[in-house]
């Protein structure tokens, strides 16, 4: 006959018991699963970031307005600056010579040359400083033909270059 307990108001019976003790004993000194061990430690590594560089503005320039130039007269250029690059550029200035392409002063050849006009950048319609990528700044400069106390005949029905350097 086997032996019956109460434990807490229910019967079971001692083998039953004993077992579900030894499972509950086993998991506790075993972990149950549940716990972890680790170890503690520390690193170290590299890593590297690329900067970029920048681009060079573009420049371009409109036709001319006003008469055509005689002695003491004037022409207005209008002119955009614009950021090609990705990100924000500071724009600080805009310098317009007459000049070739390549910014060599200009002479005609046939004694008519850059020492014949000056050129005044205008303040442009927006302050320099950050152009945001893909912006751009408006302006315009005026080209004088100067008048000279010589015949600038030579100056006739030429067209004068303009050299535009934004920094």
């Amino acid at each position: 006959m086997s032996r019956l307990k109460l434990h807490r108001g229910r019967v079971a019976s001692g083998g039953r018991r004993i077992a579900t003790l030894s499972v509950v004993a086993v998991l506790v000194a075993g972990g149950g699963g549940a716990a972890l061990a680790y170890w503690t430690s520390t690193g170290t590594g590299t890593g590297a970031a690329t900067t970029g560089t920048s681009t060079d503005f573009t420049v371009t320039s409109g036709a001319a307005t006003g008469d055509p130039l005689t002695p003491g007269t004037e022409q207005s250029v209008p002119f955009t600056v614009t950021n090609v690059a990705t990100s924000t550029q500071q724009l600080s200035s805009v310098d317009v010579t007459v000049a070739e392409p390549d910014g060599t002063l200009w002479d005609s050849g046939a004694g008519c040359t850059y020492a014949d006009y000056t050129v005044t950048v205008d303040t442009p319609l927006q302050p320099y400083g950050a152009i945001a990528a893909s912006g751009t700044v408006d302006g315009t400069v005026t080209v004088t033909m100067l008048d000279a106390a010589g015949n600038q005949d030579a100056c006739q029905g030429e067209s004068v270059p303009l050299h535009f350097v934004a920094s």
